[in-house]
């Protein structure tokens, strides 16, 4: 008996309370939180992933629904899931930090395209940078690893005591930190060619001032541009993995401490 007084399957109200957390992680959380992924697939999805926790731990929802318990059960339920899905939030915007320095100096800032996953205008590098991190995610099985982490949760963030400590929640503000850092180091090869680019421009329009920059700057960086991220291509391919393997590890540090 519900705190409305109707007799509803005690079952049902434990699915919908332990699909609080996974639906929070997959709003948050890359892949599944792209806006081309219709609501109803994460719902789906949220009610699969419910009925196999709650098959594998036992897991009894709130006695009464209009309780003031029950909404702090609720929203620390919503507060882990949106933890786990922002940490791998925040290694995805790496390829948009990255994208804005080598843009900048490419002259490829003005170009803009509609990014994927969060259907807004990013620039049109970026958008290939994060194409291509979200296909490395799925490569080595990071939607899997995500469901398993939620599936895991239940077990040291057991329903009803699953608020996040002051560590947790300072550890997931200093790692975002990393995503400036990720981003510099996987702009640092393209970044630095275009600097000494850049360095031999600004003299020879000391040495020649009648020189048009506009007319030759923008044009050999643009060419040096797309040839070094053709060359450096593969070493960046190797770090964006390491960007989602850092995700990952500080989303199971999260789960597991």
């Amino acid at each position: 008996m519900l705190g409305f007084g109707l007799a509803v399957e005690p079952q049902l109200w434990t699915l919908l309370f332990v699909m609080v957390r996974v639906g929070a992680a997959f709003v948050a959380a890359p892949v599944f939180g792209a806006v081309s992924v219709p609501a109803t697939v994460r719902v789906t999805l949220s009610a699969a992933i419910g009925v196999l926790v709650m098959g594998s731990m036992p897991i009894a929802a709130p006695t009464q629904v209009f309780a003031f318990t029950t909404f702090l059960a609720i929203a620390a339920e919503a507060l882990v899931g949106l933890a786990l899905g922002f940490i791998l939030q925040i290694a995805f915007a790496a390829p948009l930090v990255a994208s804005e320095i080598i843009g900048g100096s490419m002259g490829l800032s003005f170009a803009t395209m509609i990014d994927p996953q969060r259907g807004a205008a990013s620039p049109a590098l970026g958008t290939f940078l994060s194409v291509l991190l979200t296909l490395l995610f799925l490569s080595v099985d990071g939607h899997l690893i995500l469901v398993d982490l939620i599936a895991r949760s239940y077990e040291l963030l057991p329903p009803g005591a699953a608020w996040l400590g002051a560590n947790a929640i300072r550890n997931i503000a200093m790692f975002g930190g990393y995503a400036f850092l990720a981003g510099f180091l996987l702009a640092l090869p393209v970044g630095f060619l275009l600097l000494c680019l850049n360095l031999v421009v600004g003299m020879l329009s000391r040495s020649a001032p009648a020189l048009n920059l506009f007319a030759v700057g923008l044009p050999a960086s643009l060419a040096v541009g797309v040839i070094a991220l053709f060359v450096a291509m593969p070493a960046m391919g190797d770090y964006m993995l390491v960007i989602v393997r850092e995700a990952l590890d500080a989303a199971k540090t999260l789960v597991l401490g």
